[in-house]
């Protein structure tokens, strides 16, 4: 059979070096894209050929919209559509909205919800003419509660959610499911400098997530279990809301 193609943006480390690891086991060729951490990527890169498995790295910006557009066009010509796509680069610059400048807002902003579009846009179309597929959103219980110091994360995440519920639409008549998971507070460094004294009380389960646990629901979100399932926004967050 096949070996089929799946694409994990900012799969250097944390919940998309998790998600990255666990579709190489599942029997997926990695398409893993980085940005500036060269050594985590080429790290990510030996432990998945060790394991016998197939990755190849892409090097790129996703709020970059014209590279984004170069380096996956040059893919898709190259190796054809993909079978998966997992849109999970993303940044947070928290600060009070009173203290929050114009390039705080921008930073995150086109980084976040512009590497939707950037990334997706290109790759859309091979998926189309291919009919079948799978598209994953990581998003963020942020963007479905809103975080106090988090209004330009908050927006761009709420955002993300929005656009994949649009986007299941489209191209549900085309066997291609599009799906978004909203982490809670997972261990990984975007939570290193968080109040967890403040935040753990507010978790009904009482502990963080690992990213493993948000990667085994890509997987399964990626495997022929999930095909009837599309424009769904899933939480991993121990009962948080």
């Amino acid at each position: 059979m096949e070996t089929k193609q799946v694409l994990v943006t900012g799969a250097s480390r944390g919940i998309g070096r998790a998600i990255a690891l666990a579709a190489s086991t599942a029997g997926y060729e990695v398409i893993a894209h980085y940005h500036r951490n060269e050594e985590a990527a080429l790290s990510l890169e030996r432990d998945i050929k060790e394991r016998g498995a197939k990755i190849e790295l892409l090097n790129f910006d996703i709020s970059n919209r014209e590279e984004a557009r170069r380096v996956l066009d040059g893919y898709t010509e190259k190796r054809g559509a993909l079978w998966g796509i997992i849109c999970n680069a993303g940044i947070c610059d928290d600060n009070a909205f009173p203290a929050l400048n114009g390039e705080n807002w921008d930073r995150v902003i086109h980084t976040n919800l512009d590497g939707f579009f950037n990334v997706l846009h290109p790759l859309v179309m091979p998926l189309c003419r291919k009919k079948q597929g799978r598209i994953i959103t990581i998003a963020s219980v942020s963007g479905i509660i809103g975080n106090r110091g988090q209004v330009n994360y908050s927006a761009s995440k709420a955002g993300i959610i929005g656009a994949t519920k649009a986007l299941a639409v489209e191209l549900a008549s085309r066997s291609i499911t599009v799906n978004c998971i909203a982490p809670g507070i997972i261990e990984t460094d975007m939570i290193k400098d968080a109040p967890m004294d403040m935040i753990l009380p507010s978790i009904p389960m009482g502990r963080t997530g690992k990213s493993e646990e948000v990667a085994a629901l890509a997987v399964f979100l990626l495997s022929g279990g999930a095909s009837y399932i599309t424009r769904q926004v899933i939480s991993v967050n121990g009962g948080l809301i």
